[in-house]
């Protein structure tokens, strides 16, 4: 039997909850997504990546279709499926997940397409349908990644937001015609958080668990006079100074 998705909104979201690579933690999974329901959004999303990790991952796929959460597989889902790089830490082997939950990582979409009020948003886990995929303006610690894949998604000019993974480190990257916000991660090991994109009051809220969630920054989503907004990847130089999503 297959697990269907989730049912998007009728009408475009303003209110969306962001949350990033789940690594098998069920117990931030249900803080995050049981915070985020408090605070109303319309709409839950998570950038996949629900495998290897030191959690229970019956429990977070429980979870995310019990809240009717909006996944896409990462490529830590895409290699337990195939059995593929199994040496990593904590990793996951396809025989011990229960019927469920090998349905449901079966079933899940490489991207999701949702109706904003700002215009279509696109949910991936790297970049678009490429699993493994980032990117990064580069700053004095970090070289520049820059994008041929994010540039004609870019200038194709469908999009005017994208929510992606993989990186774990939630920030916002400005374009012309496009934002991009990293979801971060749930694990433990990388200042585990999530996020709200709320369009109606131009902000998005970034949350951090201590042990409980609660909220570390909040930043315009119009940029102010010193972020830099590129027209695409290729403007990418090494100087950027990050707009992060932590405390």
């Amino acid at each position: 039997m297959t697990t269907s998705l989730p049912h998007r909104p009728n009408t475009p979201v303003s209110r969306i909850g962001i949350i990033g690579d789940v690594h098998a933690d069920h117990e931030h999974l249900a803080a995050a997504i049981a915070h985020l329901q408090s605070l109303n959004v319309q709409i839950l999303l998570c950038t996949g990546d629900l495998c290897d990790g030191t959690g229970d991952l019956d429990q977070c796929v429980a979870l995310l279709k019990e809240h009717g959460v909006h996944t896409v597989r990462g490529n830590h889902d895409r290699w337990v499926l195939q059995g593929k790089a199994r040496h990593v830490a904590n990793a996951h082997l396809l025989e011990q997940l229960s019927p469920s939950t090998r349905d449901y990582l079966n079933q899940l979409p490489s991207t999701i397409e949702v109706e904003t009020t700002q215009g279509k948003l696109l949910l991936c886990h790297g970049i678009g349908k490429h699993d493994l995929q980032k990117i990064w303006p580069g700053t004095s610690r970090m070289p520049p990644e820059p994008s041929d894949t994010l540039d004609k998604i870019i200038e194709a000019g469908q999009y005017r937001w994208m929510i992606n993974g993989h990186v774990h480190y939630r920030t916002i990257i400005h374009f012309q015609q496009m934002t991009v916000v990293n979801a971060g991660t749930l694990a433990r090991r990388h200042r585990p958080g999530f996020s709200l994109l709320d369009l109606n009051h131009n902000h998005i809220v970034g949350f951090e668990f201590d042990p409980v969630p609660h909220c570390v920054r909040k930043h315009s989503l119009t940029p102010c006079h010193h972020t830099t907004v590129f027209n695409s990847t290729r403007d990418f130089t090494g100087n950027w100074e990050p707009v992060t999503l932590y405390a």
